[in-house]
């Protein structure tokens, strides 16, 4: 479905980076409508300030210095001749000043009206319009008001959204520190530090509905969408038709009159989300609407044939919607790629982003088109990535981690969820950790397939786990090989410490000795006349070192294990393992930033390992004091806790640091003294940054 091409403005300014831009930078193009770019400093060179028209230098690097300044968005829109203003999702996407500014400054808003905006802006204010509209809400608390019988309940921020000023509270003795939390955490993201309480359903059901408005009454409800499994309140996985609402059909009508009421109740125009929390016989209560464009828009495109930019567009132009909306066709499942580690809290990752390739590579990097005919069965399963970085992208601390959303679609959701596991699987990310084998991990779940999900499947099912240590132990084999074959051949910048492609020294040269003949003859890296000693080589991943140990001989490979050497180069080793062949695609790059040096990453069928070459002898000027505790990322201290001479017990929290949208507490390694403090809240810290020392209590 297309409606007309707007004409009431020719240029759109995207206030806002990364995927989100380079998806509204296509649909403008496509409509034939210039676009401008706005972009922080850490984002000079990121993939989207190059596909947009025009582009407007912000100078900073956090949000608040950037994103987050309105007037100088506004500016900037003007400077560069845009004539309208695409919000974007988070950032100021959903605050009605902004929303006024760009009108008042003769632009188009493509966005919801400001009242509509405002009233939507507090979740306490909302609760009260949706109560009055009919639509079924949970029941707000006041702190004075929670007893031992409401327990758990949601400590949450009126204002804002993306899982931030949030907290679960299971015991009255932890309410008041974790309102306070979450009003501090509130007043941060949002600039208001009010929260309140609600019941907290643990294993609920996230559904929601997509609307979209014209300026002439007509509102669709244009499917929904689940969201149910979620980390920190933040989601990870999204589909289209919900599997509760499929069980349960009848849900279908009433959330989709439930959305239109709460639509209609505020004057609403344009694309905007109605959010429910439902359980599993069908009940469901109003949790918010998020008046923007979501995250997870692209499964309602991949299911109904629409682009909702490029309606944006025409509301916004005035035109007119059909009287109903296309039907749900199909399934389609996103996920979202985060630089982060499951397995260790969800720490973030930054660093550069070597290489980026998921699925086809035509698609990996790039923004593909949504909508359009459906995949008929005949042709299976089709696949969409809607990226923000592509091979080269520096991932900074200062934004959201996610780097893509990958999304499947096609006639069975059991085909869907196999062929983005599949597709996952084979993705090549290297230098920043993922959460892709999660990812995978989920979609192969028999509760994942099964379509039973709540917000408590990580409480219910954990996160997973990491490569087995025969798959790590065999791929570190593979990148001696290959480190070894990159020496023999001479190819720049491979040395012995392990360093790559980033590297800048000379590589050694291949092992020459002469043949009775005279001429010189090639002899395999780590050949010895008279063996004695094995090659050794030490990786570490993670906190745990595996050590290589190999002889090549005549004979071939001698190496623990039943394997078998069938050929290798410096980026591609061949193993028969345990009778099976196995390839192993090698990449070696050097030192990602001054405290952290070479990295190997190995991809085969057995899963993807990244790992770090050990050097043999360690540099003293890298050692720190016993008790150091360390920055695991790059962040900003946002609170300290303790002063030097404070005595601390294990586990208690000493400072706290935000990177990504995310806060992460810095606790004490054992009982003791803090013998230095080094950093002060405010101070921006680089990952390896020696934060405290906690010493022994004497």
């Amino acid at each position: 479905m297309r409606l007309p091409t707007p004409h009431s403005f020719a240029s759109v300014l995207v206030a806002n980076r990364s995927e989100i831009a380079r998806r509204i930078f296509r649909t403008a193009r496509s409509a034939g409508l210039g676009t401008v770019a706005v972009y922080s400093t850490a984002d000079a060179r990121m993939p989207f300030v190059d596909e947009a028209d025009a582009a407007v230098h912000l100078l900073g690097n956090t949000p608040g210095e950037t994103y987050l300044r309105a007037d100088l968005i506004v500016e900037a829109a003007l400077r560069a001749g845009a004539d309208a203003v695409h919000p974007g999702y988070g950032f100021l996407s959903e605050n009605a000043a902004f929303a006024r500014s760009v009108i008042d400054a003769g632009l188009t808003w493509i966005g919801p009206p400001v009242d509509a905006i405002s009233s939507m802006g507090s979740k306490i204010e909302a609760k009260k319009l949706m109560t009055a509209a009919g639509v079924p809400v949970l029941a707000e608390l006041t702190p004075a008001q929670v007893s031992a019988d409401d327990l758990p309940v949601l400590v949450k921020a009126s204002a804002g959204g993306g899982g931030r000023g949030m907290r679960v509270v299971s015991r009255l003795a932890d309410l008041a520190s974790e309102i306070d939390a979450a009003s501090a955490e509130a007043l941060s993201a949002f600039g208001d530090g009010t929260v309140f309480c609600e019941r907290y359903l643990a294993a609920g059901r996230h559904i929601e509905v997509q609307v979209m408005a014209d300026q002439h009454g007509t509102i669709w409800a244009v499917g929904e969408r689940e969201c149910s499994i979620q980390r920190r309140h933040q989601k990870v996985v999204e589909e289209a038709p919900s599997p509760l609402v499929e069980r349960i059909p009848s849900m279908r009508p009433r959330l989709f009159d439930a959305a239109r009421k709460a639509a209609a109740t505020i004057g609403y125009v344009g694309a905007g989300t109605v959010e429910f929390l439902a359980d599993e016989d069908g009940n469901f209560y109003f949790l918010e609407m998020n008046t923007r464009l979501q995250v997870e828009h692209p499964v309602t495109e991949e299911t109904t044939g629409l682009d909702l930019v490029e309606l944006q567009f025409a509301v916004a132009a005035g035109e007119h919607l059909p009287p109903d909306p296309p039907p749900t066709i199909g399934h389609a499942i996103e996920v979202r790629l985060y630089a982060e580690d499951p397995l260790n809290n969800w720490q973030p990752q930054t660093g550069r982003l070597h290489r980026f390739q998921v699925g086809d590579a035509a698609l990996s990097g790039r923004n593909v088109a949504p909508g359009g005919e459906k995949v008929p069965e005949s042709r299976g399963v089709g696949l969409r990535v809607d990226s923000g970085v592509e091979d080269g992208s520096e991932v900074t601390p200062y934004y959201d981690a996610m780097l893509a959303k990958v999304v499947a679609y096609g006639p069975s959701r059991t085909a869907v969820a196999r062929r983005l596991a599949g597709v996952l699987d084979r993705a090549k990310i290297h230098g920043v950790g993922t959460n892709r084998d999660l990812l995978a991990w989920i979609l192969r779940h028999p509760a994942f397939l099964a379509g039973d999900t709540n917000t408590a499947f990580f409480d219910t099912h954990g996160v997973g786990s990491s490569v087995g240590d025969d798959v790590v132990q065999v791929s570190a084999l593979a990148a001696a090989l290959a480190d070894a074959a990159a020496r023999q051949a001479g190819v720049p910048g491979r040395q012995a410490g392990g360093a790559g492609r980033d590297a800048g020294g000379a590589g050694r040269q291949a092992d020459v000795t002469a043949a009775p003949s005279g001429l010189p003859v090639r002899v395999p890296g780590g050949w010895r006349n008279l063996a004695s000693q094995p090659q050794r080589k030490s990786y570490r991943v993670g906190d745990v070192v595996h050590e290589v140990a190999y002889r090549l001989t005549r004979d071939g490979l001698v190496a623990d294990g039943n394997i078998k050497l069938l050929d290798s180069t410096s980026e591609r080793v061949v193993l028969e393992v345990d009778g099976v062949r196995r390839v192993f695609e090698v990449a070696a790059y050097g030192g990602r930033t001054p405290t952290i040096g070479p990295l190997v990453c190995v991809d085969s069928s057995l899963g993807s390992v990244t790992l770090m070459p050990v050097a043999r002898f360690t540099d003293p000027a890298q050692l720190v004091a016993a008790g150091s505790l360390v920055a695991p990322m790059p962040g900003t201290v946002i609170r300290v806790g303790v002063a030097v001479g404070d005595v601390v017990k294990q586990g208690q929290p000493l400072l706290w640091l935000e990177a990504m949208k995310m806060e992460h507490t810095i606790a004490a390694p054992a009982d003791g003294v803090v013998d230095e403090l080094k950093v002060a809240a405010g101070e921006q810290v680089e990952v390896g940054a020696v934060l405290a020392v906690v010493g022994e209590d004497i």
